[in-house]
């Protein structure tokens, strides 16, 4: 299994970005949650959103909604992080998280290695 993340980058705050994260080894439609975390120098991971298989329903932390939307294309096998009016204090590197339980086997979180997104104010 093989997440991969791109979009990252550096943007003006105010401005949009939008974050990819593509899967191999695994597809989205089975992952029982997909979720994009966050960690920032000097803090700890956090989670930013994530989104369940089935339904997708979606979760977000409270400082970031209405700002953050998370999605996901089946059938692009790719989850989407769409962020708009961004500050600075959101400048993390952003990591795509897939947890699957595996029949059998038990749960798996999967991760990948992560894209920087730098807001300059």
């Amino acid at each position: 299994v093989q997440l991969v993340e791109s979009g990252g980058g550096l943007v003006q705050a105010g401005g949009s970005l939008r974050l990819s994260c593509a899967a191999s080894g695994i597809t989205f439609s089975i992952i029982n949650v997909a979720a994009w975390y966050r960690q920032a120098p000097g803090k700890q991971r956090e989670l930013v959103a994530e989104i369940t298989s089935g339904g997708g329903s979606t979760n977000y932390a409270d400082s970031l909604k209405g700002r953050f939307t998370i999605s996901r294309d089946n059938g692009k096998n790719t989850m989407y992080l769409q962020m708009n009016s961004l500050k600075p204090e959101d400048t993390a590197v952003y990591f795509c998280n897939a947890f699957y339980v595996h029949p059998g086997r038990g749960p798996t979180d999967y991760w990948g290695k992560g894209t920087l997104v730098t807001v300059s104010s």
